[in-house]
């Protein structure tokens, strides 16, 4: 049994009122999102998932993504000061990237790594300190998931049935209960929401 830090394992995804994580046109598809995403409580829910993060957990395709967005924010005066926080500290804060097709990382403080995402988390549990915050990639979140890893979980539910696209709770997940600790439902509809797993 590895030794644990006490770091806590979290994880940040937005989703429909359907489960879904993209809308039926592909992990590419966030129609559904569009609306939601700059929202004042979403805005207030993006600061609330680093705060206490100092590993940023990452699947390649949105390491891809954010790394192509969020650096030129985090220099952005005109941008959100939570936009401008995030971004900052998605930029200066430990990445690690699981892939299996990257063998290096074109980031500053990234690395890549090729392995299951239940025995790198409890790798990354028994060193450092912080909580460990699985970044928007459910191809993680999910495993952990499956494997009871997850400590907390960030949610955005937005109120529209994407009626296809991939699910984030699949069948087949171990039983588990989870308490909320916070709420927070903005002008659109859309409800930030904090669970904390009860073990």
């Amino acid at each position: 049994m590895t030794n644990s830090t006490g770091r806590r394992v979290t994880a940040n995804l937005s989703l429909t009122l359907d489960g879904r994580y993209n809308g039926p046109g592909g992990p590419g598809d966030f129609a559904a999102f569009a609306p939601y995403v700059t929202s004042e409580v979403a805005r207030n829910h993006m600061n609330r998932i680093w705060e206490s993060a100092t590993t940023a957990l990452l699947g390649r395709l949105n390491a891809e993504g954010f790394m192509g967005y969020w650096p030129s924010v985090a220099e952005d005066d005109n941008a959100d000061p939570r936009d401008r926080g995030y971004a900052k500290w998605l930029v200066n804060t430990e990445k690690v990237v699981l892939s299996t097709t990257l063998t290096e990382a074109p980031w500053e403080r990234t690395r890549v790594v090729n392995a299951p995402a239940a025995d790198l988390v409890t790798e990354l549990k028994a060193t450092g300190e912080g909580d460990i915050l699985v970044n928007s990639s459910a191809s993680i979140i999910k495993p952990l998931l499956a494997a009871d890893l997850l400590d907390r979980l960030y949610l955005m539910i937005f109120p529209e049935i994407a009626g296809g696209g991939q699910r984030l709770f699949d069948d087949g997940l171990p039983a588990s209960k989870w308490r909320l600790t916070h709420q927070q439902t903005g002008e659109l509809g859309e409800i930030a929401m904090v669970y904390d797993r009860a073990r």
